[in-house]
């Protein structure tokens, strides 16, 4: 029986992306603790629930969903073997020329415009929070995060993006 795109196992998608982002480690609180971070020195009276909703929204969107469930896929499949040759093995070493992990991260920070490009090329970089312990961790006992780190990335730089979107146009 073919599952509806909306409903997962009787649950929302999103609700089941947020079951397999904390599956493979990541809270939407260590979300959201990225984007205050960037965020609070532009944002007076920001908070950290704040930053939390903000990513909770971002994580609304359906093109969100359906990247996130793209990256942690081939993340686990690469991990257990299953991508073919020699793609397989450019997942599992995370590859620095390959790229396209970082290409369908921008796919989640293009919805709220160019300021997510610039957030995420700062936390691709900078490797903020959780970001530096997904990032060393891949390749650790088998773990691949070729494409979680900068998909987690993605969505704080979308998140933050949300944010000052909202911040300015409250001034």
């Amino acid at each position: 029986m073919a599952v509806e795109a909306h409903d997962v196992e009787g649950r929302d998608l999103r609700e089941h992306v947020i079951a397999l982002l904390e599956e493979r480690g990541v809270r939407l609180r260590d979300i959201a603790e990225i984007v205050y971070a960037i965020q609070k020195d532009y944002q007076p009276g920001l908070t950290l629930d704040g930053c939390l909703d903000s990513v909770y929204e971002v994580l609304r969107k359906r093109e969100v969903q359906y990247a996130l469930l793209t990256g942690i896929a081939l993340d686990q499949l690469a991990e257990r073997g299953q991508v073919p040759e020699p793609l397989g093995s450019i997942l599992i070493a995370d590859s620095p020329l390959y790229g396209i992990d970082e290409v369908l991260a921008l796919a989640i920070t293009n919805v709220y415009g160019s300021i997510g490009f610039t957030n995420f090329g700062y936390l691709d970089k900078r490797k903020i929070g959780i970001l530096a312990e997904l990032h060393n961790l891949g390749g650790a006992g088998g773990r691949v995060n070729t494409f979680l780190d900068d998909l987690v990335a993605g969505v704080a730089a979308a998140a933050a993006s949300r944010l000052a979107h909202h911040w300015h146009h409250a001034e």
